[in-house]
């Protein structure tokens, strides 16, 4: 009973972190704020979600396993990130201003 509860509330919380960095990726103006959101909510997303995960089937196998994929979630990650906006930069791309906005109005 209580491990069914500790299952349901941390797949929740990766659910929500999930889907907050769904919401950033279609919401934010430019690559190095989506990279932002992609590398932050997602990690902690898809962590909550594989300890729910290691919590619900609690076979010392399965939570090595899970521990394992946590890390290297944790580590590749912002390493992919940090290259995407380290490409975009050396491509040039402009980073979004408040004046990016106001042009964009009239």
């Amino acid at each position: 009973m209580i491990v069914t509860a500790f299952v349901i509330v941390f797949a929740a919380i990766g659910v929500f972190f999930t889907f907050v960095a769904a919401v950033g990726m279609l919401r934010l103006p430019d690559v190095y704020s989506r990279s932002h959101a992609a590398t932050k909510a997602d990690t902690l997303g898809a962590g909550f979600s594989i300890l729910a995960v290691a919590i619900y089937f609690g076979t010392a196998g399965e939570i090595l396993r899970a521990a394992l994929l946590i890390v290297f979630i944790y580590y590749t990650n912002p390493t992919a990130a940090h290259a995407i906006t380290r490409a975009a930069y050396s491509r040039g791309i402009d980073v979004w201003t408040a004046d990016d906005r106001e042009e964009g109005s009239r």
